[in-house]
């Protein structure tokens, strides 16, 4: 596999730009790191990111700030600020409306979008950093801003420059039934450490080859996986063993395995594929291909 930014420095100039517009939006900033094209390291990228930003005029730093959503409102369909911002998640409703008011205020004074480098930041640390700044004068504002936009570019590039996300599929085999088993809803978590919190991804279903194609991207820093096949409904309508069958009947009780749960290890850049093969009484999975 092409190291990314091997692929970066051999792409044409639209396509360099096109990347380079999914850090930032000044198309000055753009320029300058097309220009400085081929880099020797994500160093050297980074120093000219640093000094795009630094080099940015009134007209080029608006430019880029006008890029990104405001504080609290991620833009819709976009995995970049959703990501950022993921430190709303969990944000009661008051602290949510209480950052939209002071937005406003903030772009009401400056004329600009509040920006500060969100990424691993509280809803609460965003909303006292917002409310300290509205004191500020607008030149001071300015500073910060282009201070923070830098600290944004270096993140995004890092990211952009790095292994893509490792993916995940799965499909469930009823090995009793010698078929696949359709409509088993599998949900999605991931974590970046073993002592991070789990986050819910979203989830599918299986179609009618037992197959899970769907399934939520993972986020770049993800190393662990978790699935959750719901496993109940599928299972409550399987057929019982044939009392002749060294095999315990169904219980009246329901399903023996109402939910099937399984974590395990990943490294950016790998597909995995992990079936479960499932049956009334017991279940296995494996790495696939």
């Amino acid at each position: 596999m092409t190291p990314p930014l091997a692929r970066f420095n051999a792409a044409s100039a639209p396509e360099a730009l096109d990347a380079l517009r999914e850090v930032c939006a000044g198309s000055s900033w753009g320029g300058r790191l097309l220009a400085g094209r081929p880099y020797a390291s994500l160093d050297a990228l980074l120093d000219a990111s640093d000094a795009a930003t630094a080099a940015l005029d009134d007209s080029g730093l608006d430019e880029a700030m006008a890029g990104h959503p405001p504080i609290g409102r991620p833009a819709p369909g976009d995995p970049v600020s959703a990501r950022e911002q993921r430190g709303m998640a969990g944000a009661s409703d008051a602290l949510k409306e209480e950052l939209v008011e002071l937005n406003l205020a903030y772009q009401e004074k400056f004329g600009h979008v509040f920006l500060i480098c969100a990424t691993g930041a509280t809803a609460r640390h965003m909303r006292d950093a917002l409310a300290e700044r509205l004191s500020h004068t607008a030149g001071q504002e300015r500073a910060i801003a282009r201070t923070e936009l830098g600290r944004i570019n270096r993140i995004r590039l890092t990211r952009l420059m790095a292994a893509p996300a490792a993916s995940v599929s799965t499909h469930v085999l009823d090995t009793s039934a010698g078929r696949p088993a359709a409509g088993v809803p599998v949900a999605l978590a991931a974590r970046a450490g073993a002592k991070d919190p789990w986050t819910e991804l979203g989830g599918s279903a299986t179609d009618a080859d037992g197959r899970c194609k769907d399934l939520p991207a993972l986020p770049d820093d993800t190393t662990q996986v978790r699935l959750v096949f719901d496993t109940e409904a599928h299972l409550a309508t399987t057929t019982p063993a044939d009392p002749q069958q060294d095999a315990p009947a169904l219980r009246d009780s329901g399903a023996f395995f109402p939910e099937v749960t399984v974590a395990f290890a990943v490294t950016p850049g790998e597909h995995y594929h992990v079936p479960l093969l499932l049956n009334p009484f017991g279940y296995s999975v494996y790495r696939g291909s």
